[in-house]
């Protein structure tokens, strides 16, 4: 009797046990969730307030009534001057929604790729995307010509945007191709990405070396990365291409958690851990190479991004991924409204802010950070 007793105490209590903890799980999502919402608030009044920035005095209200009118059918809400909806449609809306575009995809490659790899040093400048990006986009600047056989003449920025894309791409390819001979260990990916990346750099000096002056000028400010090039075609062509990637990615969240383990429990939990790197790795490298392609090089958005929501969420890529997304449109839209305002009407390229910002910040972090990265 008294054993039964007992057995029927240790259930009640496994059960409690349970409970309690499936209560605590529910309190922390929530708050992830919330800091989420908060993160996605705080990107669309940041986007709202950069768009009423600049040389043209525009007010934040003329901003939402122009968006408003053109979102809501039938609804006609006048702005205060008459090229406020020329100056908001036309030249400072497509920039942000660039910026906003282009920090999500930088930030979430950045923490898959560190995730992947587990490295957290590891972002696209890192494992060569950008550097082979550059070496396409000097090919176009320089010589003129794509790999695809096009002219400058012909397809003028275009061929710039595709050369560059097509060399960051490939970049991946190559690295991806190296580490399969070796096992695809991440240590070996890693090093691939150095290797090419000094490789397309060397490259991109000896094109500098030969190209005359104003194909340097234009090949240095390109390089610098900026987001002078924002239209609403490129918007169009990145917008599916970013949100449908971003998407696959947090649908590959459980696999990552389980690969943070360690392979081997990743593996005995049934992930495929070869296919998980080369998806994932793959959906990274096209989103970044597709917003480098328009951008230029822009550093530290996939860097940075992915500790400060480590520090703010924990390492649940459910959660850690969509996190880091929105931090990296955040912070690059504060970058790209500081580089129009600080010594205007001179806008100073974008990168060479995240640059300045960045590296401080980083070392701030290394030095505040006492417990190891991967835990």
């Amino acid at each position: 009797m008294s054993a039964s007793l007992t057995t029927e105490k240790i259930e009640q209590g496994g059960t409690a046990g349970v409970a309690e903890i499936r209560e605590l799980y529910g309190r922390l999502a929530a708050r992830k969730i919330i800091l989420l919402l908060f993160l996605f608030v705080l990107l669309i009044a940041v986007a709202l307030v950069a768009t009423a920035t600049g040389a043209a005095g525009i007010s934040v209200a003329d901003v939402c009534r122009v968006i408003a009118g053109k979102i809501i059918p039938g609804l006609h809400l006048a702005p205060s001057s008459d090229v406020a909806e020329t100056v908001i449609m036309e030249l400072r809306l497509p920039r942000i929604l660039l910026a906003a575009l282009t920090g999500l995809s930088l930030a979430g490659a950045g923490v898959v790729m560190q995730g992947i790899l587990r490295n957290p040093l590891v972002d696209p400048y890192t494992l060569g995307l950008s550097s082979g990006a550059a070496f396409g986009a000097a090919l176009a600047i320089v010589l003129g010509t794509g790999i695809l056989g096009a002219s400058f003449n012909i397809m003028g920025r275009y061929l710039i945007v595709t050369n560059a894309f097509i060399f960051g791409s490939l970049t991946m390819v190559l690295v991806y191709g190296i580490a399969r001979l070796k096992g695809t260990v991440p240590e070996t990916l890693l090093l691939a990405g150095v290797a090419f990346g000094y490789l397309f750099s060397a490259g991109v000096s000896a094109l500098k070396y030969i190209s005359e002056n104003e194909a340097l000028k234009e090949l240095v400010v390109w390089l610098m990365g900026g987001l002078w090039g924002a239209s609403w075609d490129t918007i169009l062509v990145l917008l599916p291409v970013v949100l449908i990637c971003l998407g696959l990615l947090v649908r590959y969240a459980w696999d990552l958690n389980a690969l943070g383990a360690g392979e081997d429990v990743a593996i005995s939990l049934g992930v495929n851990v070869g296919r998980l790197r080369l998806v994932t790795l793959a959906l990274a490298t096209l989103i970044s190479s597709a917003t480098i392609a328009f951008t230029g090089i822009i550093g530290f958005i996939g860097l940075i991004a992915p500790h400060i929501c480590r520090i703010l969420i924990g390492g649940d890529n459910r959660f850690l991924i969509p996190c880091a997304c929105l931090t990296g449109g955040v912070l690059l839209l504060l970058a790209d409204t500081l580089a129009r305002v600080v010594l205007a009407p001179v806008e100073i390229p974008v990168g060479i802010v995240t640059s300045l910002i960045g590296t401080p910040f980083f070392i701030y972090l290394l030095l505040k950070r006492k417990r190891q990265w991967w835990s």
